[in-house]
């Protein structure tokens, strides 16, 4: 298959939009500041344009190795935020657990065990969130 050299921009904004939602999205783009803007292209054309725009791996699984990637790397935040993503790819809270599970055997207890609790966090901020829309 050529490569295709259109911008990925576009793209990659609207993936980003519909794994992390509109609100996150508008957070960080309004944070953008003159000395972030390149980063903030950056992310969205080529982790969101070019790579989760790729049909070799459905969103599900993307999720799933980001969760494990930034799980390893003890970054917290970006976890957190991929935890409420892999919800709206469609990721069950006991499919969460498992992905932290079988990342303890990898990545070590101690991360697995503050990768609970992060999630555990996020998960019952989902829970609050979607009681109050109801």
């Amino acid at each position: 298959m050529p490569p295709n050299y259109a911008d990925p921009y576009q793209p990659g904004m609207s993936v980003r939009r519909e794994v992390l939602g509109d609100a996150h999205v508008d957070r960080a783009e309004s944070a953008t500041t003159p000395f972030t803007e390149d980063f903030q292209s950056f992310i969205t054309r080529y982790a969101w344009g070019s790579v989760w725009t790729r049909p070799g791996l459905d969103r599900r699984s993307r999720s799933i190795a980001v969760l494990t990637a930034v799980l390893a790397l003890g970054h917290w935040d970006e976890f957190a935020m991929h935890v409420r993503a892999a919800r709206t790819n469609g990721l069950s809270e006991e499919e969460i657990a498992e992905v932290i599970l079988q990342s303890a055997v990898y990545c070590g207890v101690p991360v697995a065990n503050h990768g609970f609790a992060v999630a555990q966090k996020v998960l019952r901020d989902l829970e609050t969130e979607e009681s109050h829309r109801d």
